[in-house]
């Protein structure tokens, strides 16, 4: 999570600001969120589902997501449904700068997060933006983005873009290289490599967010038997809720991050609040936040909190 963001005065008396704020609050609490979201990086090019975006808001669904739609079709920002990436197309200027110099630092940190990146569909247009500002090399261009939440300036650049893509697939002397191909697809891993790499996104979000000093609670630093038999335990109750929240069963890291700032926010599960007679010292682990009542009991509240 970023400790700070810049937010430019010039927001409120920009061209684009204007229009934002002509159209409604909604379209300006998004616009102001997205430069300084808790899974937001320096660039303006991260994952952000609209559920974070509804929950950290106070908007809700239906109201986040009319405020996404007034900044892409006025230009602030685009988004993709299926990777549930948004880039916010200047935000990059605001928070680093333009036209630095080939010996400033800061370049080659800006390639390092660049590199970083997953798989999305706004990697190109990024580095043609940026490549001269922050002398960026190795440009990636790993597809275009899909169609919801499009304006038509929005369905233009996609067409440009697939074209790019297109021309740098068939060209077999292209110059972009890159450590590992993105686009290739991964090894298939079997059942029991999948729940431990589930386990192991499990245990880093806990860890992260829960465990000292992030939180009050004993960190779980030994990945053993037991605890990822209880998260393998868990995925049924997990997997119907990543359908319901992401739209597929696929149980992704953003997941356990999600649940696991859930629990944080529940004095109770975050051990802020003594236990019961003769278990005043008790706090919860790992495991008991991995047991399925509790997860689906964290869940009705945090989803009814979202829907009001």
């Amino acid at each position: 999570m970023r400790d700070y963001a810049k937010l430019v005065p010039t927001f409120w008396t920009g061209d684009t600001g204007k229009a934002i704020r002509r159209r409604g609050a909604e379209g300006v609490v998004v616009a102001l969120y997205l430069m300084s979201s808790p899974t937001s990086n320096m660039l303006g090019l991260y994952y952000q589902p609209v559920l974070y975006m509804a929950h950290e808001t106070g908007l809700g669904v239906e109201r986040a997501s009319e405020g996404l739609r007034v900044c892409i079709e006025e230009g602030f920002c685009l988004y993709d449904e299926v990777t549930e990436f948004v880039w916010v197309k200047e935000m990059a200027s605001f928070q680093i700068g333009k036209g630095l110099k080939l010996s400033d630092n800061r370049c080659v940190g800006i390639q390092r997060e660049y590199d970083g990146l997953p798989v999305n569909p706004f990697l190109g247009r990024f580095f043609d933006r940026y490549e001269a500002d922050f002398h960026l090399k190795n440009r990636r261009s790993l597809g275009a983005p899909s169609e919801p939440l499009s304006s038509q300036e929005q369905e233009q650049e996609q067409e440009q873009e697939q074209e790019k893509t297109s021309s740098l697939r068939s060209d077999s002397s292209s110059s972009l290289t890159l450590t590992s191909d993105p686009t290739a697809a991964p090894a298939r891993l079997t059942k029991a490599e999948r729940i431990r790499q589930i386990a192991e996104d499990a245990q880093a979000a806990y860890n992260t967010t829960m465990a000292k000093p992030h939180g009050l609670l004993a960190a779980c630093t030994v990945l053993n038997k037991p605890r990822i038999k209880a998260v393998e335990k868990a995925l049924p109750t997990v997997r119907q809720l990543c359908l319901r929240l992401f739209g597929s069963e696929k149980v992704t890291p953003q997941f356990w991050t999600l649940y696991f700032e859930t629990a944080a926010d529940d004095d109770f599960h975050a051990g802020r609040q003594q236990g019961g007679p003769g278990h005043e010292n008790w706090k919860p682990d790992f495991e008991y936040l991995l047991r399925e009542t509790v997860i689906a009991k964290l869940a009705d509240r945090a989803l009814s909190e979202v829907v009001q």
